[in-house]
């Protein structure tokens, strides 16, 4: 999508990636991960990558993609630390000679992804996740400037991890808006404990910016970026699991409910892993340990 003002953007939607783990789901259907959204912010000549995918073979696509654009990526920016969103940063830096960029909190929860992935991320994707140093650097302000024109990156604080960030865009009204805002598709309440006013809270920070526009990190790639549905529609949905997580007692429960209230919702295996999460979590174990078992 480009703009009189000679700038804009355009998003590449990975489909659901198979991922290992205990068994299907409840209802019978395999485990299949979310569609994973990159976004490149492009002037006339330079661009912006923000939220490089997870595997190897995503990072050739996305890629390609970027090189069919023809413009030159000067920056990769990560939104959070969540591995789906960064780990082949490194991969796509090197082939374009791009820099990495991510807020200070951002960059410490990167770390502490790159540590989680001997026991989780490469037990779910063995031998496709490529090697994940921590390049990431700030920049003055947690600003960048793409051909005169601002990229602001903005600390929300908790959404579906901890020191979330979204990209605000304002001459395109657009906010790139990571794991902040969910676009038909299910929301990763695992890191949350039940406690949903801190995602509520990072919400009211995106909608404060007022965009026109969301790409949210996860999205189901036959809706539109319509910013007013997809802050409303991520907000009812943390209702909706509050309500029910009252009204369950069993993960099980929890699911079905969320299935009813929402069955058109892409990334099923997120649902049932947040709901073994919330519930693991009433018992009071440690939450990495609640983390780790809910997705395994």
């Amino acid at each position: 999508m480009t703009t009189d003002t000679a700038i804009g953007y355009d998003v590449f939607v990975l489909d659901p990636s198979p991922l290992t783990g205990s068994g299907p789901l409840p209802n019978g259907e395999p485990r299949r991960f979310q569609p994973i959204a990159v976004t490149l912010v492009h002037g006339r000549q330079d661009a912006v990558l923000v939220d490089p995918p997870l595997t190897t073979e995503q990072a050739r696509s996305v890629g390609d993609w970027v090189e069919a654009s023809g413009k030159r990526l000067t920056h990769i920016v990560a939104t959070h630390g969540h591995g789906d969103h960064w780990f082949t940063a490194d991969t796509l830096a090197e082939r374009f000679g791009a820099e990495v960029v991510a807020s200070v909190g951002t960059i410490g929860q990167m770390h502490g992804n790159v540590s989680a992935r001997e026991l989780l991320w490469d037990v779910m994707w063995p031998d496709q996740i490529p090697e994940t140093p921590v390049t990431a650097v700030t920049v003055p302000g947690n600003r960048l400037t793409l051909e005169g024109h601002e990229l602001r990156i903005v600390e929300v604080g908790h959404a579906d991890s901890d020191d979330c960030t979204v990209v605000h865009v304002p001459d395109l009204g657009l906010v790139v808006a990571g794991d902040a805002l969910y676009n038909g598709v299910h929301l990763y309440l695992g890191e949350s404990a039940g406690e949903f006013g801190p995602w509520r809270e990072a919400i009211d920070a995106v909608a404060a910016l007022r965009p026109g526009r969301v790409v949210a990190g996860h999205q189901n790639k036959g809706l539109d970026d319509d910013a007013g549905r997809i802050i409303a529609e991520t907000r009812r949905y943390l209702d909706d699991a509050e309500a029910v997580l009252a009204a369950q007692e069993t993960p099980e429960g929890f699911f079905s409910a969320m299935l009813e209230r929402h069955p058109d919702r892409l990334g099923r295996t997120v649902l049932w892993v947040s709901a073994r999460a919330l519930y693991f979590a009433r018992e009071g174990d440690d939450p990495w340990q609640t983390v780790l078992a809910a997705w395994l």
